[in-house]
C-alpha cells in the first residue's frame, strides 16, 4: 500500500447490500470541497464538526441521486485525524455506486483496503496493535476474542509496552550517565542496578509471553483434529458438536477425502474442528492426498480428538494414531458406545489424556466431551480478562525482547563494561517497539492493513 496523504480518499464503511442503509467515508483534504460540490442541503449547520444534517446528493446537472444524511467530522477529531465526511445514503447496491462515482468523479479516489486505519495509525491515533484490534473486533467469533479485542483498541496491551519501554529507557540514561560522568565511580553499583531491573523487566516479558498462546486462541480458536482411522465416525462427531449435518456420513469407509472446518463456541471459548479424512495406508491416489493432509493437520492442532470404534478390538492402525499424536493434548473420543463394547481400555497407551465414551449417533456423552474440551483450555476466559498479545508478530517480537534482556543479564555476569550492555537493551526497545509500530519496517505495515476489508 503507498500511502500519499495528500490524496482524499473515499469508499462504503458498511457493504452495498440490500441493507436499509449504506455509509460512504470520504477522508483528506478536500472532503468538504468534495461534499459542497456534490451535496445540496438547507441546513446552516452542514459544514459544522460534528454535526449532522439532512439533504441531496446531486450529480453535476443539479440533478437528485439520492436523499442523505450527511456527518462532518473536522480534523483531528476524526477516525482517521484528518477531515472527514461520511454519508448515509439508501442501501442496496445502486444508491451508494452513484454516490461514490460522484464522489470520485470530484476529486476523490478509492480508498485502498484498511486505508482509513492505516492514516489512523499514521497520524498518531491508534498505534500498530490497536489498528490490527480494530480487524480483531470484526473477525471476533466469541465474546471472550471481543471482548479482549477491544480491550487492545482502547490501548491496554500498547500501556504494557510503554510501561517496559520507559524502565529499559531510564535503565539506558542511568548507564549513559556512568558513561558520561566515570569520576564519580559508580559502574559497580550501575551494574548491581541494572541487573536487578533487567530480571523484573525479564519476568514480565515471559509472563506476556506466555499469555501469547491465549491470545491466539482468542483470536484464532483452539485448533482442533478429529482423527481416526476410517469409519470410526468421525464426520458424525463433527455434526454432533455443531448440532447440524455439516459433513457427509455413510457406512463406506473413506467418505471424507478433504478436511472440513467449522468454529463452534463453547462457553465462550472459539474452537476450530476440524474433520480428517481416516488415516490409513492406502493406494487411492486422492485418499492418500487426503491422509496427509490429516497428518499435517495434527502437527499444527492444539488438541487432538482422537476417536476409537468402542464396538471394535484396537487395530495396528489404531496404534500407529496412538504414536501420531502421542506428543499432543489428546482426548480419546470412544465412539459407538450404543453398541456392544468389544475395545479393550486397557490397551489404551495414553498416561494423561482423558477418555469419553460418547455417542455420536444419538449424542450420548457428547456433552462431557465439550465440558472436557473447556476444561482444559479454561484458562482463557482469565486472559480474555486482560489485553494480550494475539499475534504471531506480537510473540515474536516478545521472544526476541526475552533473548536481547537474557544477553544484556549474560554481559553483566560476564564482567562486560556498561556500553555493551547498552546495546543489548537497545535491542530490547527495538523489538518492542515493532509491536506498537515505532520500529517496524514499512512492508510489514502494509502487510498488515491489506488484510482489511475495503472501507476499514
Amino acid at each position: 500500500m503507498n500511502l500519499n496523504q495528500n490524496d482524499t480518499i473515499a469508499a462504503p464503511i458498511t457493504p452495498l447490500s440490500g441493507g436499509a442503509v449504506s455509509v460512504i467515508r470520504i477522508s483528506g483534504s478536500k472532503s468538504a470541497e468534495i461534499l459542497r460540490k456534490i451535496y445540496k442541503t438547507s441546513s446552516k449547520d452542514a459544514y459544522l464538526s460534528h454535526r449532522v444534517s439532512y439533504g441531496n446528493i446531486i450529480d453535476d446537472s443539479g440533478r437528485i441521486l439520492d436523499e442523505v444524511l450527511v456527518s462532518v467530522f473536522l480534523a483531528p477529531k476524526s477516525y482517521t485525524m484528518e477531515d472527514v465526511v461520511e454519508i448515509s445514503c439508501h442501501g442496496g447496491n445502486l444508491s451508494g455506486t452513484v454516490v461514490i462515482e460522484q464522489i470520485l468523479k470530484n476529486g476523490a479516489r478509492l480508498a485502498e483496503p484498511g486505508e482509513f486505519t492505516k492514516r489512523a495509525f499514521v497520524n498518531g491515533r491508534i498505534d500498530l496493535s490497536q489498528a490490527e484490534a480494530v480487524v480483531d473486533i470484526i473477525n471476533s467469533s466469541t465474546e471472550l476474542a471481543r471482548g479482549s479485542a477491544l480491550s487492545r483498541l482502547s490501548g491496554q496491551l500498547s500501556a504494557k509496552i510503554n510501561e517496559y519501554q520507559n524502565d529499559i529507557l531510564r535503565l539506558l540514561a542511568n548507564i549513559e550517565a556512568s558513561i558520561d560522568y566515570p569520576e564519580h565511580d559508580m559502574e559497580q553499583l550501575n551494574l548491581a542496578e541494572i541487573k536487578y531491573k533487567c530480571k523484573d523487566i525479564l519476568e514480565k516479558i515471559k509472563k506476556l509471553v506466555k499469555s501469547a498462546e491465549y491470545g491466539k486462541i482468542l483470536r484464532d480458536g483452539v485448533q482442533t483434529a478429529i482423527v481416526g482411522r476410517p469409519n470410526v465416525g468421525k464426520s458424525s462427531l463433527l455434526n454432533a458438536l455443531l448440532g447440524e449435518e455439516r459433513a457427509i456420513v455413510t457406512d463406506i469407509a473413506g467418505t471424507t477425502r478433504d478436511t472440513v472446518a467449522e468454529f463452534i463456541n463453547i462457553n465462550g471459548i472459539p474452537f476450530k474442528i476440524n474433520d480428517t479424512a481416516g488415516i490409513r495406508s492406502t493406494e487411492d491416489v486422492v485418499e492418500k492426498i487426503g491422509v496427509e493432509r490429516s497428518k499435517l493437520l495434527v502437527e499444527g492442532a492444539d488438541l487432538v480428538l482422537l476417536v476409537l470404534d468402542s464396538g471394535e478390538m484396537l487395530t495396528q492402525e489404531d496404534f500407529e494414531l496412538f504414536e501420531l499424536v502421542k506428543s499432543k493434548n489428546v482426548i480419546v473420543v470412544l465412539n459407538k458406545h450404543d453398541l456392544p463394547i468389544k475395545l479393550n481400555r486397557a490397551e489404551l497407551s495414553f498416561n494423561n489424556a482423558s477418555v469419553i465414551s460418547i455417542s455420536a449417533k444419538d449424542g450420548a456423552g457428547v456433552n462431557n466431551l465439550t465440558n472436557q474440551m473447556h476444561e482444559m483450555y479454561n484458562s482463557v476466559n482469565q486472559a480474555a480478562k486482560e489485553a494480550v498479545p494475539v499475534t504471531i508478530r506480537h510473540k515474536t517480537a516478545l521472544i526476541n525482547t526475552e533473548a536481547a534482556i537474557e544477553n544484556a543479564l549474560n554481559s553483566i555476569s560476564a564482567g562486560m563494561t556498561e556500553d555493551i550492555v547498552s546495546i543489548d537493551l537497545q535491542q530490547c526497545l527495538r523489538y518492542l517497539g515493532e509491536i506498537t509500530g515505532e520500529t517496524v519496517d514499512d512492508d510489514i505495515i502494509n502487510r498488515i492493513f491489506s488484510e482489511f476489508c475495503l472501507g476499514k
